[in-house]
């Protein structure tokens, strides 16, 4: 159905003149004419009987009005819910207790009137794809993997080089340290069951497991934050990594410390994506929002893959 058509009648209806809608909609009246007669048509009815007045609705035309105004509210709503100026700005953030979770919090504080959608995707293909179908308009990824580059169509631009810590329980030999060069963590077993081959995060501790000769191990059921927390807490042979700025909460009884890692620093880089063809007007607003992080200062370690 023409919804130019439905539009026309719905004005002739409310007008009762085809002149005075086409000076409304800026057409001839004859354009306004062959609407109506397409539509007619189409419908296989006559909506209107002309008068000395003017037009005036036929029976079958009284009961075709409320529907056809009904039909453009829902094109109106159906345009307006793919409209970037209308829709909420969507976001991947990977986790929710992660360093880039904190940063749209941070966002939404300083812009509370833009709308925001938090998803969260898997790993860099998932977010690309995403991307470039416009399921949604920006994602916080380590980029690139080993062997893989962006599309020329997406962008990115690093953001935040979030720090790694080093968390223990109460019983392991390093709890009371204040700090801990990277090499000296050689010795120790570093359980982090979150790790998924694959992914740009599993690539990035494959990194640097290879290059200072760490154990990392992903052995085991991943049960989630809470499950990790108490193996930690509970195991003096096992430490995990953890970011500088990953919200984590956990009874005082667990005892656990955060450890900072030094000479040098590891630290995992957070970039933004987002596909050059993006219209949403507030992609720029988060830009120019996220210009403003903070970086690690000291000296740092990332895989010389990463952007």
């Amino acid at each position: 159905m023409d919804f130019e058509a439905v539009r026309t009648f719905v004005a002739a209806a409310v007008a009762g003149q085809f002149q005075e809608v086409a000076a409304d909609l800026s057409i001839t009246q004859q354009a306004v004419s062959k609407r109506i007669a397409a539509l007619e048509r189409h419908l296989g009815v006559r909506l209107f009987t002309r008068t000395p007045r003017g037009a005036e609705l036929t029976i079958d035309g009284q009961a075709f009005l409320p529907h056809a105004r009904e039909l453009l509210r829902v094109a109106e709503r159906a345009t307006a819910s793919v409209s970037p100026s209308r829709r909420p700005l969507r976001v991947d953030v990977i986790a929710s207790r992660l360093a880039t979770s904190g940063l749209m919090r941070e966002f939404h504080r300083s812009y509370a009137h833009i709308d925001l959608d938090v998803v969260k995707l898997f790993n860099v293909e998932a977010a690309v794809s995403a991307l470039r179908s416009g399921a949604i308009d920006a994602s916080f990824r380590a980029v690139a993997m080993p062997g893989h580059s962006l599309p020329d169509d997406i962008s990115s631009v690093r953001v935040l080089d979030e720090s790694l810590q080093l968390l223990v329980g109460p019983g392991h030999s390093l709890a009371s340290a204040r700090s801990i060069p990277l090499a000296r963590l050689a010795a120790h077993r570093i359980w982090m069951p979150g790790i998924e081959p694959g992914t740009e995060w599993g690539a990035y501790y494959d990194d640097l497991a290879g290059q200072f000769g760490l154990t990392i191990e992903a052995t085991g059921p991943n049960f989630g934050s809470d499950a990790l927390l108490d193996t930690i807490a509970d195991t003096p042979s096992l430490a995990t990594f953890i970011g500088e700025q990953t919200r984590l909460v956990w009874p005082e009884s667990h005892g656990l410390r955060r450890i900072p890692v030094t000479d040098p620093t590891p630290v995992y880089p957070h970039s933004l994506l987002w596909h050059r063809d993006n219209p949403h007007p507030a992609l720029a607003t988060l830009r120019a929002h996220l210009a403003t992080s903070a970086t690690a200062q000291e000296e740092t370690w990332t895989p010389s893959w990463v952007i």
